[in-house]
């Protein structure tokens, strides 16, 4: 008989992290068709997977066509929108190599939505051209939060701050805009931007995001190798003859158009891009190839839990899914800083 040979250190260590990673990605995509499936069910109207199987057979049920048309968009763009926010925080932090940095904190998401509630109030015939129009929006403030923090080199504590004044400032414009056109036609789309409220909205939003973020996401799977470069320090990218500064621009490209994307059709839901890819590094660990999926998997979950959750815990009422992540996300972000989150390291 064969001896068994014995696994060394480093064989054990990779088959644990292994183990953790199948476990992961299982246990988070069962309990995301669980919730999707209770997702269905909670709400102002009261319908059981049962009757909803059989509304759908008989094709005859009125309760069963209002959950189409009403709750089943509101649940796909909560999985999406959640995948896109995780993605972007998760290719920010790599590209900034900054912990802290959150598409919500720093300001793209608020001049994404700033542009969406601008186009929405003064050209509202151009609604399938808003996610673009974001886009240019979330690139200025990129581009403006690097501008402003420059000073012989980017101190990552410095771009935060610079970032949470923009967001600040472009926040409260999107509130101004609100106030302004607050007795037009054009109200309600402009305060579901504005206040990240995912209530209202129709098969061509999800048409919409749909198209744009499952694009996107593709995309961005296939920036998972330049990510894991770019976490190298620049002289030792640039000495394996890395672009660094090129690829680093196209991978910000990628956050921001998703981040733009989703705050000009959902609005500005601050925190899950910094909550999902640090809970999504301690469960599988910080390859990209591997974090960049598991982000989709857990930001489409935490999203629609935000919204499941502002349905049912104030029934009639609702609360806005970002209301929801700002109270779970606030405390975390000042526990990171307490524990470390201010190092110059990613």
């Amino acid at each position: 008989m064969r001896e068994k040979t014995a696994l060394t250190p480093d064989q054990v260590g990779k088959r644990r992290r292994l183990g953790l990673r199948i476990g992961a990605f299982t246990g988070t995509a069962i309990l995301l068709v669980v919730l999707t499936l209770v997702s269905t069910t909670v709400g102002s109207l009261n319908v059981s997977l049962a009757e909803l199987v059989h509304g759908l057979a008989s094709g005859g049920d009125e309760a069963v066509r209002t959950v189409m048309d009403v709750r089943l968009p509101r649940i796909i763009i909560a999985l999406f929108a959640g995948a896109a926010l995780a993605v972007s925080g998760t290719l920010l932090q790599a590209v900034m190599k900054n912990p802290l940095t959150d598409p919500g904190i720093i300001g793209i998401s608020s001049a994404s939505a700033l542009v969406g509630s601008l186009v929405t109030a003064i050209f509202p015939s151009l609604f399938f051209g808003v996610p673009l129009l974001s886009i240019l929006g979330g690139l200025f403030a990129y581009l403006a939060i690097y501008s402003l923090a420059w000073d012989g080199g980017v101190h990552p504590t410095r771009l935060i701050l610079v970032g949470v004044a923009l967001n600040m400032t472009f926040t409260g414009i999107g509130q101004a805009v609100t106030a302004a056109f607050g007795g037009g036609v054009n109200m309600t789309g402009i305060q579901s931007i504005v206040s990240g409220h995912i209530a209202q909205k129709t098969w061509d939003d999800v048409r919409l995001l749909v198209i744009y973020v499952g694009i996107t996401l593709v995309v961005a799977l296939f920036s998972a190798r330049v990510c894991n470069l770019l976490a190298l320090d620049d002289k030792t990218a640039r000495g394996l003859g890395i672009a660094v500064d090129r690829n680093r621009f196209w991978v910000a490209l990628i956050a921001i158009i998703l981040a733009a994307i989703t705050s000009s059709t959902v609005g500005i839901v601050g925190f899950l891009g910094l909550l999902v890819p640090h809970i999504a590094r301690l469960l599988v660990g910080s390859d990209h190839k591997v974090l960049i999926p598991y982000a989709i998997l857990l930001g489409a979950l935490f999203m629609l839990a935000s919204d499941t959750i502002g349905r049912a815990i104030f029934y009639p009422y609702e609360v806005p899914a970002a209301v929801i992540m700002a109270v779970v996300g606030g405390p975390f972000f000042i526990a990171l800083l307490k524990i470390g989150g201010q190092t110059d390291e990613y």
